[in-house]
């Protein structure tokens, strides 16, 4: 079970997937993307192949190994997103192989099903109590919104007030029928991230995620002194050295690493168990395809401290691509009472469509690029 060759796919709307195939016929996907990077990532995928053609495929922690320490600089967006997408199609592969999931060979089951949420915005009251029933409707029992846009180091209370009364009208819409979790996005600063949290705490949030910038640790610490709302953040750190300090820190209580950029199943399991010392809990990020939805799956049902899974198919910008039409099947994904089911099937527990994949690549790379964002006074703003 030798790696015999790799192929790479930008698709629509802004994913890159990745195809393996071993010299026995075995096909494991994976999808190693960091969003606005896709050509960047796909070369780095591209200079690991001599590093992975001819190597068993079943050693994935070696391999993970190889990739991470072998071209001495590590780390980073760009790096650990082509690890993370490789690593991803060996889990296939193996599960394949031995016609079991993922998460067997991860210690096995802990759960049934995993609650899942997704997003639902609204520019205004209305427009978000829209939005909010909407995704009632449809069977969720949480939503995540976006807080704010542009914000400067210290702004106006009229943002504040603005976010205050989307919220409120959410409330009033679904009552307490429905969790509702904000993303600040890293957006504010900690002054401003203050007055946000004291104001939210009357609405009882799922979390705040990213109430200001990840790399700023030591504020978490001290927005933890302003609200008993749970912080979530982790979406922009890689493997678990990037995870470190953030958890041991005391300032947050949910990590969120994506299966897609900090460094693959295995290693996210490797976060989670470090964070699960902690007390800390487990919400994988996932704005993406398929393939990265359903590895994240593979870590919630193994993963005792994996509390939601956040998924977007057909949301906000899948909207004219809800991905699923890169399935053959889509019941993996199909929504219980807000609950997705445990699978049984083998590997990552999907079956890709690769006839629809290739099809869709034909219209070349995607180039999606971050949107740019600017304050009224002309200064660069956080996306």
């Amino acid at each position: 079970m030798k790696i015999a060759s790799i192929e790479l796919f930008q698709v629509p709307p802004r994913w890159l997937f990745l195809k393996m195939t071993t010299d026995d016929g075995f096909v494991g996907w994976g999808e190693p993307i960091l969003e606005g990077h896709a050509d960047a990532v796909q070369a780095c995928v591209k200079e690991f192949e001599p590093l992975l053609l001819g190597r068993r495929a079943g050693d994935i922690e070696d391999i993970w190994q190889v990739l991470y320490r072998g071209g001495f600089y590590r780390g980073g967006g760009v790096l650990t997103s082509a690890v993370s997408g490789i690593e991803q199609a060996l889990w296939d592969i193996k599960g394949k192989f031995y016609n079991l999931p993922a998460y067997e060979f991860l210690g096995g089951p802990v759960r049934e099903k995993i609650a899942v949420y997704c997003g639902a915005d609204g520019s205004d009251p209305a427009s978000a109590a829209k939005a909010i029933k909407e995704r009632q409707a449809l069977g969720y029992k949480a939503i995540k919104m976006n807080a704010v846009s542009q914000y400067q180091w210290i702004d106006t209370y009229k943002k504040i007030d603005a976010v205050s009364q989307r919220v409120a009208a959410m409330r009033e819409a679904v009552g307490w029928d429905m969790d509702i979790a904000m993303d600040v996005h890293g957006r504010m600063h900690k002054a401003m991230a203050r007055v946000l949290m004291a104001e939210m705490e009357q609405y009882r949030l799922l979390f705040i995620e990213e109430p200001v910038l990840c790399e700023n640790e030591e504020a978490f610490v001290e927005l933890r002194k302003h609200g008993s709302t749970p912080i979530a953040t982790g979406e922009r750190n890689y493997t678990r050295w990037g995870f470190k300090t953030l958890i041991t820190g005391g300032g947050v209580d949910i990590i969120q690493p994506d299966l897609s950029h900090a460094g693959g199943i295995l290693e996210c399991k490797k976060i989670a168990a470090f964070a699960e010392a902690y007390d800390v809990a487990v919400g994988p990020h996932c704005p993406l395809g398929p393939i990265a939805l359903a590895s994240c799956l593979q870590l919630d049902f193994c993963t005792h401290n994996a509390f939601i899974q956040e998924q977007s198919l057909g949301l906000h910008y899948h909207k004219d691509n809800t991905g699923l039409g890169y399935l053959k099947d889509t019941t993996p994904f199909e929504m219980h009472d807000g609950f997705v089911l445990r699978t049984d099937k083998p590997g990552l527990g999907i079956d890709v469509d690769e006839e629809a994949v290739r099809e869709a690549a034909k219209a070349g790379p995607h180039r999606w690029l971050t949107p740019q964002w600017r304050n009224e006074d002309g200064s660069v703003s956080e996306w």
